[in-house]
Formats: structure tokens, sequence, C-alpha cells
């Protein structure tokens, strides 16, 4: 992993400050990535990958394949593909509006759960217990004593 970010940074021309900085992350945990102390966390990579949207994710994870897309990617395929982690940003699969509303979970029509007529009556009972009472204090001290003390009856 450490390679593919230090070759990240060469082709970028970057020191590892400039990097960590570009891709909002401390030196610090950059350092630890490449030192090999730590891997890097998806934040750290989606960071990367959202700074460098030239990265391809199969080798910026896995290390297989081109580090670069092909340029005759188009640059909507590649965000469809790439980030479109939530349907709702993904173009693909928009609806436009154009959704059958009977089907959307949020525009549906009475709620099934809760009828009025399903509703339980419940009974709680409070049971008072008898109030408690301290029957014996011990202090503890540093020499490996302690005392007790007994409340008065």
């Amino acid at each position: 992993m450490k390679e593919r970010i230090q070759k990240i940074m060469q082709r970028e021309a970057m020191t590892a400050g400039m990097f960590a900085e570009k891709i909002g992350i401390s030196p610090a945990s950059l350092s630890h990535i490449l030192s090999g102390r730590n891997n890097p966390s998806l934040d750290v990579m989606m960071k990367i990958r959202k700074t460098f949207d030239y990265i391809s994710w199969e080798w910026l994870l896995e290390g297989v394949g081109e580090m670069e897309y092909p340029s005759s990617m188009s640059d909507s395929m590649n965000d469809v593909l790439l980030d479109g982690f939530q349907m709702d940003e993904n173009p693909i699969f928009a609806t436009n509006g154009t959704e059958d509303s009977k089907n959307r979970k949020e525009i549906g029509g009475k709620n099934t759960f809760y009828d009025s007529k399903d509703s339980v009556i419940e009974h709680v009972k409070y049971i008072e217990l008898p109030s408690k009472k301290i029957t014996e204090i011990r202090i503890f001290f540093d020499n490996g004593t302690y005392e007790t003390f007994h409340p008065e009856k």
C-alpha cells in the first residue's frame, strides 16, 4: 500500500507533507502509513481517490491493473463507477422523478404498524422496596490497614 501512495506522490512531485495537506490528513498519519507502522484507513483511501480522481480504485486498493483510468472513459462514467456509493447520487439509477410514487416508502399511505384498533393497554405495578440501611463502612489506608465503622442502632 505504501508503495502505491509513494508512486502517487512521485507522479505529483509532492513531499509527504504536501501530500498529507492536499488529501487532508496529518503529516504524522501519513508518516505512519509510509513507514509501514499503520495501514491507511478507508477514509484515507477515499480522500486520496477524491483528490486524485484519475487513480483507479482497483489499483489503489489492491495494486491490480493500471494506476490511471484510460482517457477514453468518460468523466461521467468514471464518477458513476467510482463515486456512486449512494444510489441517489448515481446517475445510472437516478429516476428523475418518474418513478411510481406509490412504491416509495416515504410517500406511503396510512401507518399499518400503529393502527388505533391494535393499541395495547399496559398496566404497570410499582412495588415499593424497603429502604436500605448501612450496616458497615470500611476505610482502607495506603499502609495496608483498615478501620471498620458500624452505625449506632
